[in-house]
């Protein structure tokens, strides 16, 4: 549970009015020009309202469009910024500094979308080393063939020293069509037959002039999607039951008032404590060296770390979506991607093959028994199903850490994961996350985490 979540639940609610829109760095540097590129054509499994798509490999990263920018190649291939395209000013709202930056930029080709989307969350794994950062900005294609503006979905750096930016969404950004609201692009009015079609992402490469130091940017990619307005889903079947990994298990509670300039610990920090969990899963974690700025009589300071590198600071919050799964492959060969699932079954074959997922729900009290809270948004982490499908879950929303560790009704858990309507406590209609979940798995997964990666449409 986060109190950020509500400020993301008004925003979702109320994109239509979301106000403003921003320009982009690059482009207010003067964009360079780029050869045309076709769309990228539809895959067989085009038919899910749901699509991720992602560029990852030496091939993807050659058929954009780069000024400035290199590929490498090797067993993580990526884009890092191989001369300076141009130099632009940024002056940071966060610290109040401005500065003169180096830049490159690499943009995508178009990707046409199987089935034109309502909305689009951009997710990205990358190396920023002190000094430099990237930009991820989208652009789409509508379905009547009109365009959006550039669309800054985040101005990213892993640290925060002194000659870092602080790492941002950017808000009041609209085309009175479509909006951006944090971290999730979306049409103002579906109901119009207004639709995404397709999109380009555009990466823009900084650092400090005259270093030698680069970006690398290895995954770039965006989860694209049509849901249907619903207060319920279908309930799946359980198949690939009885089965629980072991997963480390860390209370948000007790950090309550820890740190109020990463919102306040406690129930702020639902997604943050989530994603160590998991990275912890995988066998990483921070160094003592790196945790040495936590207060050494705070337990769990692994979190603490978490929440301050995550923390989006126009959002004031730790539940950008985008920002936790880059903070998970800042850690050795990890990769985290921000995507939605269809069902349950979904989540049993990657629980199966060794992988966790964080879902994201909101919920009355009386709406997941045993849970003992309601939240206007909220953060767990599936771990396992019990021999008849419920749910195991690590729930950071707990007392302590020992009782992180819960069991939910298969059927309620899964449709207040899935929906995408609700009533709040006041009988008000308010929005569902509809399946939206971090996925965070190795550079070069195992043979059947691959295979059931793939099937969900992600490599």
């Amino acid at each position: 549970m986060t109190s950020s979540a509500p400020r993301r639940t008004v925003l979702a609610a109320a994109l239509a009015a979301a106000a403003g829109a921003a320009t982009p760095l690059a482009a207010a540097a003067g964009e360079p020009g780029r050869r045309p590129a076709p769309p990228v054509p539809a895959t067989p499994r085009s038919k899910s309202p749901v699509e991720y798509h992602a560029w990852t490999t030496a091939a993807d990263w050659r058929q954009g469009t780069g000024h400035g920018t290199r590929v490498l190649s090797g067993p993580r291939p990526g884009i890092a910024l191989a001369r300076p395209a141009g130099t632009t000013d940024y002056h940071d709202p966060h610290t109040g500094k401005a500065a003169t930056w180096e830049y490159a930029t690499w943009t995508s080709p178009a990707h046409r979308l199987p089935v034109p989307a309502t909305e689009a969350v951009a997710s990205w794994n990358a190396h920023t080393p002190a000094g430099t950062w990237i930009a991820v900005e989208l652009r789409g294609t509508y379905s009547d063939g009109g365009h959006t503006p550039w669309y800054v979905m985040g101005r990213w750096t892993a640290g925060d020293g002194e000659t870092d930016i602080r790492r941002t969404s950017v808000d009041d950004q609209k085309d009175g069509r479509s909006a951006v609201s944090t971290d999730t692009f979306a049409v103002d009015d579906p109901s119009s037959g207004l639709r995404l079609a397709a999109y380009e992402l555009r990466l823009t490469l900084y650092r400090r002039p005259g270093s030698t130091l680069t970006p690398t940017v290895w995954r770039l990619g965006a989860m694209a999607s049509d849901l249907p307005d619903r207060f319920e889903v279908p309930a799946s079947t359980p198949s690939l039951v009885g089965h629980e990994l072991h997963v480390p298990r860390y209370s948000q509670e007790i950090h309550k008032g820890q740190y109020p300039e990463y919102d306040n610990g406690g129930e702020a920090w639902c997604s943050p404590t989530s994603s160590q969990m998991i990275i912890e899963h995988w066998g990483r974690r921070p160094t003592q060296q790196q945790l040495s700025w936590v207060d050494p009589s705070y337990a769990d300071p692994q979190v603490c770390h978490a929440a301050r590198y995550t923390f989006d600071y126009q959002y004031n919050g730790c539940g950008n979506w985008p920002f936790n799964a880059a903070y998970a492959a800042t850690y050795r060969d990890l990769q985290g991607i921000v995507t939605r699932l269809a069902s349950l079954t979904d989540v049993e074959h990657l629980v199966h093959a060794g992988i966790p997922v964080i879902t994201s729900q909101s919920f009355l009290k009386s709406e997941l028994d045993g849970a003992g809270y309601g939240t206007a948004g909220h953060l767990m982490t599936v771990i396992g199903f019990t021999r008849t499908g419920d749910v195991i879950a690590n729930d950071p929303a707990s007392p302590d850490d020992p009782a992180v560790r819960r069991v939910y009704k298969r059927r309620q858990f899964e449709n207040i994961w899935l929906r995408t309507k609700r009533h709040d406590d006041k009988g008000q209609v308010k929005s569902g996350s509809g399946g939206v979940c971090y996925l965070y798995f190795p550079a070069k997964p195992a043979p059947t985490q691959h295979r059931v990666l793939a099937e969900l449409g992600i490599r």
